[in-house]
Formats: structure tokens, sequence, C-alpha cells
């Protein structure tokens, strides 16, 4: 599957056919950008590299900030002023931008650094990045999990350099800039160098080799060489004061010269970054294809853990690239925390808990379950140390805890780690601190009152109440137990029973139809308070735009007008809002999973394709490309609640590498998209779930438990194209199923 992948999908603005049909309702007003790049990465690794243009959010491509819409463009053409390190993925406006430790070859003096070359024959693969400069320099780009490694071949040239700038950071963006607090930078001689830069208060130290025969080496600083000086040192460096400073390694090149940058990483000081490049790169003094071999095994090794028969070449490239947008954050370093001494996982980009909760962290939790196991750990280490389980967390002092998001997210990843078993957590030790982060922000709101505003911070925090009583009754605290699954019924409290609803409230990107439909743990009632299942699925089929006409779409610039009206429509917002993410599935609750079936073959369709313009919106770290995977297995996870959906597959047969072996998704009666005359996909007709058999055994509830999944079996799926009897009675759990009805507090 590796030579499937395409790093360069989601780099440009949302390109995709004109929708028909139901896909063709969904109105999409957050930016129409998926905001990845194409640079090197290793698999949840800590280190990546790509090419810098300074654009907005990952610093590689043309786009400034955008927040609606299409977005624009803030540079004509793709380019850059050199290539750096540590890049966010599919991100908006997370306000943390890195791109650290700039390496720029060069034929020209140093007075023109930070002049920015256009960029020809791009090419780009998993672990692999490289572009030619119109300096006529070929560039070329791969990492480990710590270090990284540059191999940059030059036009002759009898000035030929490179040059390292440790003090960039950011984008070149309005307020899009990191400055570092405080540095220091030594030459160690014999293309050998070190330095550590304070960057939002985490000391990035790095060591560098620079394998370039008789090449010179200084130091330099605002641009001009510090002849004979062996070290920098700032102990306080402000906005106002800052000048750009670093290495420059200087020499003859002949036509076709090769020369290799090796750079470790460390968040706790030179001596480790030492280490780090060593464990990775050796000894050898020509290691980029050493590396880069490496790097694509761990690929090829990753990817393997989902495979498909079956599909268009299309439809196995785009799903391979979810897969791998998938696996390249968070960021692991391990023993690597510079906020705690001991050793163990460290984990960040974690960006945001609201973007990757529902279908990332599920993903990892089943192909990568070490991992996951680690995720959870540094999360509660974090909150340990800081008071407080973050929903983002980056590589900067203090959680960012996008407090408007969402409340207490880490609660639904710990209940299914738990369930899953995964790791060798002490489970103690994590209810503690559970329990204590549901008082604090929005949860003492929610303690005294029964309700927390914004409103969808009540159903977050019903939901986390819940999570957390699963995992004190399975640890024999009955009296912790009974006490939160008490609170966790007051998400009622959050909807108004007179439309069914939730109540007028703020919310954070959306509106109350895109968080009304979200997966409580107890949608029985739910719909019940909707007016049943008849009316449930009447405020669905609304939503969804069943029935509806087609909409505009907000293009670049949209007006104040023409937003209102779209938000007028209360519509689903398709792939490009996260409250949206899990809403197709609610059919499965009022015993309509051909609804579902319906709505994901149309998202499927329409909202992914090839090409740099591929992806509906911001990709979020993962989050998007995880829910394609999901999608195209035809299971959902329900996060927190240890369970799959079942759908109909968009593969004739899967299989995911799982912890117990295998998990096969089989079907009869699979239909591949039809191809058209001119050689592109046509719309498919949807497929609808027949019957289905679990292990040789009849299936009839439309869900199946994720210890199923993880222990490995058969799925087995009869399709056809007409709904059936399947999954209208049966229905996936609810907490009042076996509980009183829930009450109003």
């Amino acid at each position: 599957m590796l030579h499937d992948v395409d790093p360069f999908i989601g780099t440009a603005a949302t390109s995709l056919p004109p929708a028909s049909g139901l896909a063709a309702t969904w109105w999409s007003p957050k930016p129409q950008v998926g905001n990845t790049h194409p640079g090197a990465t290793s698999p949840l690794g800590m280190v990546s590299a790509c090419a810098y243009s300074g654009a907005y959010p990952t610093g590689y491509g043309r786009y400034a900030k955008s927040t609606e819409g299409v977005p624009e463009e803030m540079l004509e053409s793709l380019q850059a002023s050199g290539f750096t390190h540590f890049q966010q993925s599919g991100t908006g406006a997370i306000r943390k931008y890195y791109n650290y430790v700039r390496v720029t070859p060069m034929v020209q003096p140093l007075d023109d650094l930070g002049e920015a070359w256009p960029l020809q024959d791009e090419t780009a693969a998993a672990g692999y990045y490289a572009a030619t400069l119109d300096t006529g320099i070929r560039c070329e780009l791969t990492v480990g999990e710590k270090a990284a490694v540059h191999r940059y071949t030059f036009p002759a040239s009898s000035s030929a350099r490179l040059v390292l700038d440790l003090s960039c950071g950011g984008l070149a963006i309005e307020h899009g800039r990191t400055v570092p607090l405080r540095a220091h930078v030594e030459s160690l001689g014999h293309g050998r160098a070190q330095g550590t830069v304070v960057m939002e208060g985490v000391p990035l130290s790095v060591y560098v080799e620079v394998h370039s025969p008789n090449w010179r080496q200084m130091l330099w600083y605002d641009r001009r060489l510090v002849e004979g000086g062996t070290r920098l040192d700032f102990d306080s460096i402000r906005q106002t004061t800052l000048r750009p400073f670093g290495l420059l390694f200087m020499g003859r090149a002949l036509a076709g010269q090769a020369v290799e940058v090796r750079l470790g990483f460390s968040l706790r000081g030179c001596d480790q970054a030492r280490e780090n490049l060593r464990r990775e790169c050796g000894e050898g003094e020509q290691s980029f294809d050493d590396v880069r071999t490496r790097t694509s095994a761990r690929w090829a090794d990753h990817l393997d853990r989902v495979r498909v028969d079956g599909g268009t070449p299309a439809r196995r490239t785009v799903l391979t690239t979810a897969l791998y947008h998938s696996l390249i954050k968070p960021c692991f370093g391990d023993d690597e925390s510079p906020f705690w001494p001991a050793s163990g996982p460290f984990a960040f980009d974690v960006c945001t808990m609201w973007d990757i909760y529902k279908t990332q962290i599920p993903l990892m939790m089943a192909i990568t379950p070490d991992r996951a196991a680690d995720l959870l750990e540094s999360l509660i280490r974090v909150c340990e140390e800081e008071g407080n389980f973050p929903i983002g967390y980056r590589m900067a002092r203090g959680a960012d805890r996008f407090f408007r998001q969402a409340s207490a997210l880490a609660h639904t990843a710990l209940a299914d780690g738990h369930a899953a078993g995964i790791g060798d957590l002490d489970w103690s030790w994590a209810l503690v601190h559970m329990e204590a982060d549901l008082r604090r922000l929005y949860g003492e709101d929610f303690f005294e009152h029964g309700v927390a505003y914004p409103i969808s911070h009540t159903l977050d925090l019903a939901y986390a109440h819940q999570c957390t009583a699963r995992i004190a009754r399975a640890l024999g605290d009955k009296r912790l137990a009974d006490e939160l699954e008490a609170r966790s019924r007051l998400w009622v409290n959050a909807f108004d029973s007179s439309t069914g609803l939730l109540r007028d409230s703020e919310f954070y990107e959306g509106g109350k139809w895109n968080y009304s439909f979200r997966l409580l743990h107890d949608m029985r009632a739910r719909i019940t308070m909707a007016g049943g299942d008849d009316a449930f699925v009447a405020m669905l089929d609304a939503f969804f735009g069943f029935g509806a006409g087609p909409v505009t779409q907000p293009g670049r610039r949209p007006s104040p007008t023409t937003m209102a009206a779209g938000y007028a429509l209360n519509r689903f917002e398709g792939l490009n809002n996260e409250p949206d993410m899990e809403a197709p599935w609610a059919y499965h609750y009022a015993g309509r999973p051909d609804r579902t079936a319906e709505l994901v073959n149309a998202a499927l369709t329409w909202q992914f394709g090839t090409g740099a313009g591929g992806l509906p919106g911001n990709d979020d770290s993962g989050g998007l490309s995880s829910w394609y995977v999901w999608a195209s297995l035809g299971l959902f996870p329900v996060a927190g609640q240890s369970l799959f959906l079942v759908n109909t597959p968009a593969f004739s047969r899967a299989a995911l590498r799982v912890a117990g072996g295998e998990f096969v998704i089989e079907t009869t009666g699979h239909r591949d998209t039809p191809i058209g005359a001119d050689g592109a996909e046509t719309t498919p007709p949807t497929q609808y779930v027949q019957s289905a058999t679990l292990n040789g055994r009849p299936c009839e509830t439309t869900h199946i438990s994720a210890a199923d999944v993880y222990r490995g079996g058969v799925l087995h799926v009869e399709l056809g194209p007409e709904p059936s009897p399947w999954g209208r009675s049966a229905r996936p759990p609810s907490l009042s199923d076996c509980r009183p009805e829930a009450t109003r507090a």
C-alpha cells in the first residue's frame, strides 16, 4: 500500500467535482482546504521536515489565514526560503506553528537569506520530500523519529552555502511568528555544531553534522559572519530585539555534488540530541538513503495494518493516504518531556481532542495499541503536572486547554482504553485525576447546577461522568460509580423537550442542530424526548437534506448575508465540521441504518478525492482522515462506549491487524464504484446491509463490541440494492435499557 500514498492530497483548496444528489444539499462554511503538508514524516514520530514558505497553517503552500469559505492566497506560486522542522498537520487556527531550525541551501550571499525561490519538480512519498529551487539546487528531506537528514545537490559554484537559522519559528502571517526567549549556539568544528533555543517555554535542542569536505563553518548574527567565534549566547530575546542568528557552512561545489545535513533533536538537551542522531543515523557519513529506507519500512508496516481488496485505484489512493494522514499525529517523544524528569512517553500535538477523540484515537487503539496506551499515560501525566486534562496539547509550556471547544474529552479515550485493556496503566491513579478533572472549568457549573453553558459542555460533562463511572465500577468503587452515573443522566438538561433539540446557546463552530445529534450514552431516552423513532428520523432527514434542493457553497470572502443564509438552513455541514462527524450514525439508534448507508455513500463519493484539493476541509490533525478510514471499512467507533456500529463497507474485503491477530470485514454482493466512459468514477448506487454474521454466528444488531474487533475475527456482511429489515428492531445499547429513565434535574 505504500505506493498508494499521495502526501499532496489536502495541500490545496478543495477542488472536487460538483456534488449531486444528497451531498449537494449540504453546506460547508468552514475553510475549504485540507491544510496538510507533503513533507517528510515518520509514523507518529517527533520530527517532520518540509519546504517553508511561511504560509498558513503548516508553513508550506500559498494560503493566508482563513476561517470560512475558500482560502485566500498569500503567494502567487509555490516557493520556499528553506526547509524547516516540526509542522502541524491539517489544523486550523491552532496558534502555534513551529517550523523551527530552517536550513537554506544557497549560491547567493548571506544577505539574501530569507528570500524565497520558486519550487519546481516536487515529489513526495511516505517519509520523503524533494523539490528543486530555481537556483538549480535539488533538495531532498527524510526523517527518523527524532532526527532529520537533508541532502542538497548543488550546481557548480565557487561559493555554495548551507545556512541554518536557529531563530526561525512560526509563520509569515499576522501574529504567526514564534520568537525564541533564550538561545545558545556552539560551533564544535569539523562539520559539527549544537544549540538550544527556548520556544514558548520549551528548550528545543539540536545537534548538527554537515558532511561537506573542506567547507568552512562559521556562526552568523544579523546576516553578518562572526569571524573566529565559536559561541553565541542570548539570555533574553524579545520581539523588538530579535535578530536572526545561526550557523553557516560554505565552500566550493562541483556540479552534482551532494551535501548532507544530519540533525538530531531533543527536548532534554544537546547531549540527548546527539544520542538521538547516533541512534537513528549511526556513525556513517552518507546516511540519507539508509534513514529513508528505514522510515519507508516503518510506514509500510503501519499502512499494512489496514488492507483492502477491490475498489478503484482512486479509492485505494484516497484510503491509503487517509490512513497515512491518520498516523502523522500525535507526535511521540519517548523520554523527552521537558516538564517532568521521569522517563516514559511524552505526546504532543494533540490538536485537539475535539478533533480526534471520536475517530483517530479509536483507530490508534485498534492498530497501534501501544502508542494509544502511551498517549493516555502522557495525558494523565499532563493532568498530574498541570492540574487539568488538556483538550489540546502542543510543544509548549502549559496545556492549551481550548476550553471553548469542549470539556473533559480525555475521559472518553480513557474509558475506551480501560475497556480494551491496553497498556499497563495504573487505573486507580487515572481515576483519581478523572474524577477531579470533572469539577474544573465548566465542570464546576455542571456540578452545582446540573447544567453548563455553552450548552454543548453539558453534553460533554454528562458523557465524561458516564465514562468515569464505567472505570469506577470496573475497579469496584460502586459508591463513586453510582454517584457519577446519576450525574451522567443530567444530559437531559441540555435539551428543550418542546423541540427535541438543544437549548439556545452559543456554540463553538456550528449551531444547535449540529450538536443535537451526538451519539449520547442514552440514545433511547434521547429519541423518546424527540417524540419517538419517526419524529427523530424526520428531524435527522431535515438536517441531512433529504428532499431538499442543492445549496450554493460560500466562496472566497463570503459576505455576512451569504453566511447568515447558509447557517439558517440548519443543515449538515458535510465532514467539514467536527460535531457532524458522528451524526450519520444516529439513524442506527432509530432503526434506520439504511439512511446511514445513504449518507456515508454520498460522503465517500463527493467529499473526498485524489489530487491536492481532495479533502473537503481541514484534516484536523488526522481526525477527518480517520473518519474516512472507518467509513470505508463499514464500521464507526462510538467513542467511550467500547462498541462499533456496522454499516456498508466501501470495499469488498478489508482486514485490520489488531492485537489479537486480524479482524476481517468481508462482503457478499459488493459492487465496486462504476467507472464512466472517460475513466472517472460515477455515482455509485447505495448498497444496504441485508444480514451479517460475526465469526459465523448471526449478527442481528447493528453493532459489535470493541472487544470483538480487538481480539480478531471475521465480520461477514451481505449487501443488496434495497433496504432490508436488518437493524430495524435491534438497537445499539443505551443507558436506560437497563436503568431507570433519565429524569430532569
